[in-house]
């Protein structure tokens, strides 16, 4: 991967130096671990734990796919708004696998609750309560349509259960992000904090995805953890308003996956007071950090494409408003044509007016301008005359590139988030079983 991080992420969010990841900080109230079921046969993490002693306010969002994981609709039956744990598998996305892969994860469930109530009833001298099955929720991610690996996974529980631990440094959040991935070339992770009342509250956060990715939480799965003491409804609001303009801007192939789920949980540690609403100061504060952090690990799924090499951003400025900019914006980046001349290096702008076109938003093409860089290409729905050709060509060298697109029809803007196609994107995903 050739793309410098430092070329896109805001001062908010960038990283030291390239290779580097942020120093996470441990959060009291949650534990984790992970370990390999050996589900892809060469002993690398394919599972995670995250454990949540005294439960967790929790909230999600998943796919809008009309076809969802098995492991998905296990979730959404339990319906729960105070959790004890999560687990994630990577290799199998246990999706189309019938009523066997619905079995499984109820298996697995059973596996895991016997496994953390006897872990606290030797922490306890036998004095614990039961972790019911409904207490827990999954995660799946992988290959479609193959039988989900129960056994391997159920005959690994007690190991990866009794590895649980709460000192999470740098070390282990990237250990347990890698244990998430599939196609990924490397672990994500972020991290925010600020203060309030003299105490420090923490937002950290994993990721994985890499290839189908488009909005609508495409096919990534993010988990975010926070000490700050914060109702379910309120979090799932801020979830909601926060993925929006992150996760929900994204696109590497237009392609939306079965499994997209991003889900935030509160270990309550910190206490910030009772009836805060949306628009309470330390609340805004929290909904500040919680988009640093998603936009953060939003733009590293971009940046880990399959096969790319440059980062796109598409600006809709001036637009009538923020859904037909946002349609706008996303019909420029989900183009395989634009993707290409972006590859190509080639300052294709007649690709961009395509996409603007194919939107079906109604727009005046008198008035739109075009920019790539601080480089005018067309104004007012024409070509810009004595265009420096040979500092374009260079601009489009660059590994991270601007694409501003100007409707000059009212006052709302989209920004969203793609990365070129190359031929690895073929490469990969023509032998994805196999890679995978």
């Amino acid at each position: 991967m050739t793309i410098n991080l430092k070329n896109f992420l805001s001062d908010k969010t960038k990283l030291s130096k390239m290779g580097e990841f942020q120093d996470l900080k441990p959060l009291d109230g949650l534990e984790v671990s992970s370990i390999s079921a050996d589900l892809y046969d060469n002993g690398r993490d394919d599972l995670a734990l995250f454990y949540f002693k005294e439960g967790a306010n929790y909230a999600t969002l998943t796919t809008s796919s009309s076809i969802v994981s098995e492991t998905i609709t296990w979730n959404e039956k339990s319906n729960k708004k105070v959790i004890k744990a999560l687990l994630v598998n990577t290799k199998n996305a246990n999706t189309f696998t019938g009523k066997q892969g619905y079995e499984a994860i109820d298996l697995v469930a059973k596996s895991l609750s016997k496994n953390l109530t006897l872990r606290e009833s030797k922490k306890e001298e036998g004095i614990s309560e039961t972790i019911k099955i409904k207490d827990l929720i999954f995660a799946s991610t992988g290959i479609i349509g193959e039988k989900f690996p129960t056994e391997k996974i159920i005959n690994r529980m007690s190991d990866l259960v009794e590895k649980l631990r709460d000192d999470q440094n740098k070390l282990i959040w990237i250990k347990t992000a890698s244990a998430i991935m599939t196609t990924d070339t490397k672990p994500k992770l972020a991290y925010e904090e600020f203060t309030f009342n003299n105490k420090i509250i923490r937002i950290a956060a994993i990721a994985k995805g890499s290839g189908m990715i488009a909005p609508n939480l495409a096919t990534m799965l993010s988990f975010i953890f926070t000490d700050a003491d914060i109702p379910s409804n309120l979090l799932k609001t801020l979830l909601k308003k926060v993925v929006a303009n992150t996760f929900n801007a994204i696109t590497v192939d237009s392609d939306q996956s079965t499994n997209d789920m991003v889900s935030i949980f509160s270990t309550r540690k910190i206490k910030i007071g009772h009836n805060r609403g949306i628009n309470d100061p330390v609340i805004q504060k929290f909904e500040t950090s919680l988009k640093n952090v998603c936009l953060n690990l939003a733009k590293q799924i971009v940046v880990d494409g399959e096969g790319a090499k440059k980062f796109l951003t598409i600006k809709v400025l001036n637009a009538k408003s923020i859904l037909s900019a946002k349609k706008i914006a996303l019909s420029v980046a989900c183009s395989p044509l634009v993707k290409t001349a972006i590859a190509g290096e080639d300052p294709n702008w007649g690709r961009v007016v395509m996409g603007i076109g194919k939107s079906g938003e109604r727009v005046d093409k008198n008035k739109i301008s075009i920019k790539f860089g601080e480089f005018s290409l067309s104004e007012n729905g024409a070509p810009v005359e004595n265009i420096d050709l040979e500092k374009i060509k260079e601009y489009m060298k660059w590994d991270s590139i601007v694409i501003e697109i100007n409707l000059n029809s009212g006052s709302d803007f989209f920004e969203c988030y793609t990365c070129d196609f190359t031929h690895d994107y073929i490469d990969i995903n023509a032998d994805y079983k196999n890679s995978t």
